[in-house]
């Protein structure tokens, strides 16, 4: 079977495309504007860049009637968000903030999340969040679409990353199983990660290994 994207012709009764990269992390991203005010809402188009330093994007659709989403204009104009992770416990709240409401709205309090101060940024984290990274805006990529598919393309560098005690083990590792993340697998499909295994691909020995693995022995600096 093939699917011609422009074309849409096939048996598909829904465009696979979203579906075929998976899956996506969710990146709940808290924002803050320039007149103070918390901004909330999840992502699954979302990817580490690099790690040295650590670059991270978010892609951002604009809305069908072709403004450009509260968390982009945020970040554009203070510098600043934070990524939150999203445990699977946390899924009805992060579909809460999903929601389109009217520029300026806080979803932290629409879904009844508490808040906790960030280190090195201004926008506040979610606190029951397990994993949280405070970033600081780099650029913007704008991709023209079709509507809603015109996309920005928010680059931005990781200054702090805040980890619960509990999620992290003996051997000062995330213990990613035990957070069991939220994931998306297009449509209104979603999944949890729940295990995990290793397999040696590299000679753990090499600066590239060292590198990829994120070991604290990597001798980039």
């Amino acid at each position: 079977m093939f699917y011609e994207i422009e074309k849409g012709n096939s048996n598909l009764k829904v465009n696979p495309f979203k579906s075929c990269n998976v899956p996506r992390a969710i990146s709940w991203i808290s924002t803050k504007s320039v007149d103070g005010k918390d901004n909330l809402a999840p992502y699954s188009q979302f990817q580490n860049l690099s790690f040295d330093p650590p670059y991270v994007m978010v892609a951002i659709n604009q809305t069908p009637e072709g403004k450009r989403k509260d968390t982009t204009i945020n970040i554009e104009e203070t510098g600043e968000f934070v990524y939150n992770m999203v445990s699977t416990d946390l899924g009805e709240k992060m579909n809460i903030t999903a929601n389109g409401v009217p520029y300026g709205t806080d979803e932290f309090e629409l879904a009844n999340l508490e808040k906790a101060p960030s280190t090195l940024v201004k926008p506040m984290r979610v606190a029951a969040s397990p994993v949280q990274m405070e970033c600081v805006y780099v650029q913007t990529i704008r991709l023209p679409g079709n509507g809603a598919g015109t996309v920005d393309i928010l680059i931005g560098k990781v200054v702090g990353i805040h980890i619960k005690d509990e999620f992290i083990t003996v051997d000062g590792k995330i213990d990613i199983p035990k957070i069991r993340p939220l994931a998306r697998l297009g449509y209104l499909d979603y999944t949890t990660v729940d295990t995990s295994f290793t397999m040696d691909l590299y000679d753990g020995r090499s600066a590239y290994a060292q590198g990829m693995s994120g070991t604290p022995e990597t001798p980039f600096k």
